[in-house]
């Protein structure tokens, strides 16, 4: 014996009571009358309860079976809402998008994909995580972020994936009355042997700054050592030092009389990337929006045009 009803008994007790006989509620159900008769039957036996009186004409619900035909109607009201918001979220009509980046991806790359993003997907909610690269892929791998723009790769991370976007070449910064005043080209040598704004160590840029050290065998020794973008910008435009950042920071600075130099053999780029998770499959909105941004050259978008 059944301890519960199933949609197609809701169906069964809505179409009897709107019709009024088994003739035209099995028509409207697609079965025949008998198979109807006998599923209404072990209805009411499931339940313990006359639900229907019937003579050779007519079928009349009881007090009973009109309540069951009112909660019917509501569940499989809320059945059909249920498939029509499934369906939505499926087509990336609603759902939740959660992307992880580090501040220089967040504030350059990510404000025009998003709204290429928005224009198709209005009704997607987004949330955005900006922070250091091992917390980008951090947040990826634990299922906080679905998505995440992070530098370099995923390493040894072997539960995420990993897809390069750009290369991001590194300019010197510096002032245009100081140590950075003539316009051309300067060896990385140079701007060591100048007072230096270095990012702090754990940064991707840090990293890239003494890799490079490394390979002309010098030593990064800054005048200052900083950990975020916006400081170095602001030291920078004081006339403290100079210092030397990937493109894609340089919004982040927040200073206005800066002048940017070419680095030719400074050597080191720092890649950025998307990551997600390979042991999940992506919701329908992550997966859109990973297919929007591994399409767009990066380029494209128009955020190297303060070069």
């Amino acid at each position: 014996m059944r301890n519960k009803l199933s949609l197609d008994d809701y169906q069964a007790v809505r179409a009897l009571t709107s019709n009024g006989s088994f003739r035209a509620a099995a028509e409207n159900l697609g079965v025949s009358p008998s198979s109807l008769s006998r599923q209404i039957g072990a209805i009411e036996e499931c339940l313990g309860t006359r639900l229907f009186d019937r003579d050779t004409r007519n079928v009349v619900p009881t007090a009973q079976g009109l309540l069951l035909a009112d909660i019917a109607e509501r569940m499989l009201n809320t059945a059909d809402n249920g498939m029509v918001e499934f369906e939505s979220y499926l087509a990336v009509r609603n759902g939740r998008l959660v992307i992880a980046g580090l501040p220089s991806v967040t504030t350059s790359l990510l404000p025009s994909l998003l709204q290429r993003f928005t224009l198709e997907h209005p009704n997607v909610d987004l949330r955005i995580l900006d922070t250091l690269s091992d917390s980008v892929l951090h947040a990826v791998e634990s299922g906080e972020a679905d998505i995440g723009f992070t530098a370099g790769t995923v390493g040894t991370r072997a539960r995420l994936s990993f897809h390069r976007i750009l290369d991001d070449e590194f300019v010197a910064v510096g002032t245009s009355d100081g140590p950075l005043a003539e316009d051309r080209s300067y060896a990385w040598s140079e701007l060591l042997d100048m007072p230096f704004i270095a990012m702090a160590r754990g940064t991707s840029v840090r990293e890239l700054l003494d890799g490079a050290c490394l390979s002309i065998g010098r030593v990064l020794e800054p005048r200052f050592e900083v950990a975020h973008l916006a400081t170095a910008g602001a030291l920078v435009a004081q006339g403290l030092g100079v210092t030397a950042l990937p493109t894609l920071t340089l919004p982040v600075l927040g200073a206005t009389r800066l002048v940017l130099r070419p680095i030719p053999d400074f050597g080191a780029k720092r890649r950025i990337g998307l990551v997600w998770s390979s042991g999940r499959t992506l919701s329908p909105a992550a997966q859109s929006f990973l297919d929007l941004a591994r399409a767009i050259p990066m380029r494209d978008l128009g955020v190297f045009s303060f070069l």
